[in-house]
Order: structure tokens, then sequence, then C-alpha cells
């Protein structure tokens, strides 16, 4: 029996090294599944995971960013945020090794939660 692939926001976040790799392609795609509405983008500092998530008002933006913030203190993972009216996009990469990181795709996923738990999102 092949052990289930574990929920990546039951993983913590590890401590990322300057030598560190980037995740390859296959396992960027693998991690993708779990995190289906974020794009992977190429930009001058390597590959980066973006998603912009829809509120009704500025006051949810707000509130959660500070959710995104918290969680990212908790887990020191931070991402790079844009917070407007209605809507906040986030951009995790791993800056120490300019790309993708299990990390980045942890957090993601954490955001996803975070999200489907705010009640009247859009």
């Amino acid at each position: 029996m092949m052990p289930e692939t574990p929920l990546l926001v039951e993983e913590a976040c590890e401590a990322c090294r300057a030598d560190s790799v980037t995740l390859d392609l296959p396992e960027i795609e693998k991690l993708c599944r779990q995190i289906p509405c974020w794009s992977v983008v190429k930009s001058d500092g390597g590959q980066q995971l973006v998603r912009e998530f829809r509120f009704k008002d500025f006051s949810q933006a707000l509130m959660f960013t500070n959710l995104i913030g918290e969680m990212a203190e908790k887990q020191n993972h931070h991402p790079d945020i844009l917070t407007r009216w209605g809507a906040v996009e986030l951009i995790w990469y791993t800056h120490r090794i300019s790309g993708l990181h299990r990390n980045d795709f942890r957090c993601a996923a954490r955001c996803d939660q975070l999200y489907s738990s705010i009640p009247n999102t859009s």
C-alpha cells in the first residue's frame, strides 16, 4: 500500500540555506496539483507562485493581508504582498535561492486555507 501524499498545509516550513536547490519541473507540477488556483510565473528572480484573492471591500482585503502576515511570521517565510481595494496579490518564492522551494508551496496552501475560512469573499 502506497502512503498518502502529505498535505502541504500540514508540513512545517524548514530553514532554507543558500545551497538549497530550486525544485525541478516534475516536482513543481506535482505540487501544483495541491494548489490549483496558483500560477507559476517566470521572472528575473526565477520562478514564482502567484495568485490574486478577491474580496468584497478593502477592509476584508486588509484583514486577509494581516492573516497572511501572521502566518508568514510563524513559518518564518514571507511573501510579496500587494493589497488594494477588493484584492490581495501574493507572490511566493524563495529569495535566497532565486526560485521555488517546497516552503513556497506549503505557504501557498496555507493561504488558500485562510482564504476559504473568510466568509462572504468576493
